[in-house]
Order: structure tokens, then sequence, then C-alpha cells
């Protein structure tokens, strides 16, 4: 059993309001305790000002080493002021303004936008607009003054003929088979993940006609792999009155560039602004997550951005590396500020600042770690069936559901030994003086529970021990299942001959009877990434502890038991005879807590 391992994210906190926005929400995403790296980078106007490029080559660099992007608002200006403000050995050099959003989007291929629209206060509608970001009438096929191909297809038209090639302007459509077909395979793919059964396509069929039949026909042909998902395709007007008069109506809406554009923002008014607004890209290889709003120059030092739209965003860049239970820890924590409406900005009628909203959401969080603790114990059955299961398992079953378990470090001490209890949790700091007098430690014992998993914190320190013989002794004839020390234990040998599950971070025969004193039960504790609370499983076997979180136990228990199932199938089918990786590919190895998949009739 390995670590979750963890995912790199590259951190561009960009213009305006970017930089204390981002900062702000990383504050508050500390609380979850994530297995992420936050690598940061420059992008914005400040790299075209000093280099003349928004996205200079180290950052794509930092892109290429990372598995997702988390992008602050970036400044885009006029030709004039983009000129203007380069550095004076830069103009007059021919450099070019571009984007920096579409430089990313079009040099990561990322084709689709994901912009939830949600109802925070009432939870009314719950949809998510998908905008085709390549092709459309953004497709940067726009021209002014017309050679003689493009003059030869509009001269007909009487305004053309009144103005003539050299005053006459022409923006083209591009719609391609190959754009059409993947942004629809990725809302039919979006809408099976969520749960939704109606995907809408957002277009101006009976004006547009020729490109509006191309996309009918690949809708038509692609919804045929689909039958669960209804389909419709509606015009683009009606779309938005209907987003404004029933929002709870949609699933999924997916549109071309241009449409899709203007929906997404109308989706944002919907919810109560751009300040709520959070957004992500998506493509084949890459990604990147922002919020919806721009950089706000006149707001910058001000204190009084809205972070939420970049907690949602975070919460969405969540779910896309799955880690999609925190995701949702996060985003419910910024419902249920939003819905107070106690702590916010003045966009939602408050008075509140930048990092007392972020504050108030990190509070949630704290809030609803402690009720989970707090929430009625669990059955003993749910615990017996995690301590029956191998721990590979169960952490396989934890990382489908986006969360860290493995307490790094801590190894068994006792071989062939597997149990699982619910966590009594114990702290020792080191003893403040000569370190002279037995201070009594260990004498929390008398209060450990039969059934509990007692998991001691000394730091991972190794230079006393936590845990020895005696202790054992006592545990076991109190129906103590097992000690995890994030420390050091001692009397290895008698423990092993009692068979007792001990698993630790070192052993020594040290004694921390003066080195130690107790400083608290029955708090949370940390060891690594992984936080460990009281009434949480600890489940631990040859293979290592993890931590089952109590509001998440049942469902690990059932996915681990499917993954274990998955295996068995895959054995006995190379048993019979198959190749290891046609057992794997009919068996569902891709996702094994989902139980082994249906056997084919030719299988």
């Amino acid at each position: 059993m390995k670590p979750t391992p963890k995912k790199s994210v590259a951190v561009l906190p960009g213009d305006g309001i970017g930089p204390e926005v981002v900062s702000a929400a990383l504050d508050t995403v500390e609380k979850l305790k994530l297995p992420l790296e936050f690598r940061f980078g420059d992008i914005g106007w400040d790299c075209w000002r000093e280099e003349g490029d928004p996205v200079p080559q180290r950052t794509w660099k930092l892109l290429e080493e990372t598995d997702t992007c988390l992008l602050g608002a970036i400044t885009s200006k006029p030709v004039r002021e983009t000129e203007a403000e380069l550095a004076p050995s830069l103009r007059g050099t021919g450099l070019q303004y571009v984007s920096p959003v579409l430089q990313l989007r079009q040099r990561l291929g990322l084709y689709a936008n994901i912009r939830p629209v949600t109802d925070l206060d009432g939870g009314r509608f719950d949809f998510t607009v998908i905008r085709e970001n390549t092709e459309g009438l953004y497709a940067g096929i726009d021209v002014h003054g017309l050679d003689e191909p493009l003059w030869n297809a509009v001269r007909h038209h009487p305004n053309a003929a009144a103005s003539g090639p050299e005053d006459t302007s022409l923006t083209l459509r591009l719609q391609t088979r190959h754009g059409i077909d993947r942004l629809l395979r990725f809302g039919f793919a979006h809408a099976e993940a969520h749960g939704k059964r109606l995907l809408t396509v957002a277009d101006k069929p009976m004006v547009l006609r020729n490109s509006g039949n191309l996309l009918r026909e690949r809708l038509e042909l692609i919804a045929q792999e689909h039958p669960d998902i209804e389909t419709e395709i509606l015009n683009v007007d009606a779309v938005a009155l209907w987003m404004v008069r029933r929002p709870e109506r949609f699933g999924v809406l997916v549109a071309e560039n241009m449409f899709g554009d203007i929906l997404s923002d109308l989706g944002a008014g919907v919810m109560g602004g751009l300040g709520l607004a959070p957004s992500g890209n998506i493509g084949d290889h890459g990604s990147y997550f922002e919020p919806v709003h721009g950089s706000a120059p006149g707001m910058v030092g001000k204190d009084r951005a809205n972070p939420m739209a970049m907690l949602l965003t975070i919460a969405q860049m969540l779910g896309h590396l799955g880690l999609d239970v925190p995701g949702e820890e996060l985003r419910n924590a910024v419902r249920t500020v939003a819905r107070a409406r106690k702590t916010v900005t003045y966009d939602l009628g408050g008075t509140s600042g930048t990092r007392e909203v972020a504050r108030a959401v990190a509070g949630r969080l704290e809030e609803g770690a402690a009720r989970s603790a707090e929430s009625t114990p669990l059955p003993q059955d749910v615990v017996d069936r995690l301590a029956r299961l191998d721990t590979a398992s169960v952490s396989d079953a934890l990382d489908s559901l986006g969360i860290g378990g493995v307490l790094e470090g801590l190894s068994a001490r006792v071989p062939g030994a597997r149990t699982a209890g619910l966590a009594y949790t114990v702290t020792y700091r080191p003893v403040d003086g000569d370190g002279q007098g037995f201070r009594n430690a260990a004498d929390y014992l008398d209060d450990v529970p039969a059934g509990a998993f007692v998991v001691v914190d000394n730091a991972g320190s190794t230079d006393c021990t936590n845990w020895g013989s005696l202790l054992t002794s006592v545990a076991r004839g109190r129906g103590v299942r097992g000690t995890a020390v994030h420390g050091s234990a001692r009397d290895i040998a008698e423990i092993r001959a009692a068979g007792y599950p001990l698993f630790s971070t070192g052993a020594t025969m040290v004694s921390g009877k003066n080195r130690v004193e107790l400083a608290a039960t029955g708090r949370e504790i940390t060891v690594g990434d992984v936080t460990v609370r009281p009434g949480d499983v600890v489940v631990a076997d040859d293979n290592g502890v993890l931590v089952v979180p109590a509001a998440h136990a049942a469902e690990v228990a059932g996915r681990a038991e499917r993954v274990e199932r998955t295996e068995t199938a895959i054995a006995e089918a190379v048993d019979t005879g198959l190749r290891l990786d046609e057992a794997r590919r009919r068996f569902g190895y891709a996702r094994p807590w989902e139980g082994p998949a249906r056997q084919t009739a030719d299988a």
C-alpha cells in the first residue's frame, strides 16, 4: 500500500485582484489537507510589459510538469495600450499581444469550457453550460477589407454592393465534424457522470441552416450511443429565456463558441453574479480552471473582491483531479456561507472583505469536520467489514473518492495482523524541563473503550517510546483493536508473542516515562497529509495503516469489497487461460470499485 500520490497544480495568480483572491482561497483550501502540490508561476500583463510575452516560456514548462492549472484573473487591453505599455526597449519590435487565455486554450487543445450554473440559495437548479472553445464564430476568421474569393461570397448582398470590398467586413462561423463530435461526446459523458438525463444543444438551426444541419446530423448519430440521455436542439434565444424563467429544466447545455459565451455569462447572472461563477477548460491532454470574473484593477488592494468564484473553481478542479469528496465539502461550505448572507462581499449585498469571506468558508469546513466526528456512531458491521478487507483495496476505494487516508511511515511490528477500529486519538508533547519525574503519560488507557483503535501522535519522534508490553496487556484486556504510534514502540518481541496489532514509525528501548507528557486525547491529529479524527475508522494490516473518515466509511467498505470482487474475477479468468490484459479489460480493472463488469455475450 502506497500513500495517495500527490497531484501537482500550476498556480498562475494573474493580474489585478487575481493574486489576492488566489491567496485567500488557497489559505482556505489548506483546511482540507489535500494531496496537492501547488507550484506558482507567472502570467499576464506584467509579463507582457516587462518581457513582451504574457505567457513566458518558463510558464509553459511549468504547465508541462503539472497535472492541471489554477488561473487567476487576467487583464487584456486594446491595441494602443498594449504597445504603449511595453518596456521602452521592446516597443517597435513587432511584438503582438495575444490573450493568455487564448494561448492556453489553443496550445493545450482545451476545446470544452465547463460552466456550472447552480442555485446556491435554494437548490432549485443545477445544470452545466458546456461551450465549445476552438471554432464557431470565435474561430478568428474575422476580416475587414475582402479579397476576391471572400468578396465573391458576399458581393450580391445589397449592403456589401453599396460599400465595396474595401469597406466590408466578414466573420465566418467555422463548424467541423471533428469539433462538433468531440464536444458532443464530452457533453454526453458529462451528463452521464453527473446523473443528468437531458442534453440540450443551443443553436439557430432555422437561420444558420447549413452549419446547423451538420450539427443536427452529428447529434442524431452520436445520441444513438447514449440511449439513456434525452436530447433536444433549441433556438439560442429560447434557451436564454428559459434559463431565466425555468432554469431547473436543464441538465447539460451544449453550444458553439459565441452562443456558449453568452449563455454561460447569463448563467452567472442567474446564479447571482460573476462573484459566484467558476469555470474549467478541458481538453484531451490538458486543463486549466479559472473564476469567470475579470481582473478589476480598480479594486486592487481594497479587500472587496468576492473569493467565492475562486473557491468554487477550486472545488471544480478537485473533481477533475479525482478528489470529488473534498471538492463537494468545499462547495457545500461556500453554499452555506452564501445562503446565510452574514459574511458576504458587496456584490451579494454585504460589507465583508475578501479574506473575511474566505475565513468564513474555512470555518464552515472545520465545523463540517467536527460534525462528522460527532455524528452517530458507525454500525459495528461497517467496522467489521473494513476489518476483513485488505488495506490495498480500501486504499483504492479511498482514492476513487478523492480521499487520502494512508498514514505514511507507520510499519507493522506484528506480521499477519489485520484489524480495524474506531480511532481514539492521543497526543504527546516533549517534557519542558529537566526530564525528571514520572509523568503518568499513558494513564489515558483507562478511558479507551472496547472496539477502539488507539492512534498516538508523538510527531513521529523516535527518541523515546510511547508504547510497550504493559500497555499492550492492558489494551488487549479491554478489547482495544490495535495501536498506531506516530512515534516509537518497545518490547516488540513480547507484543508479537501476544499477537497484538501494533504499528509504529520506529522501535527503540529508550523509555518515554520522563521524556514526554500527555497533551490531549480526543482531538484531531495529522500524520503527513492525513487528518485522523476521533470516531474515524482505522484499518491496518501488513501493508500499513490508513484512516477512513466516519462519514464515508460505509461507501468505502462497499467500494473496497467491489475492488476485491473485481480482482478475484480477473484472477479466476486468467487461471482459465485468458490473457491478463483481456481479463482486466473485460472485468473493468480501470474502475474496479464499480465491481466486475458484466461480460458481453461473446466473452
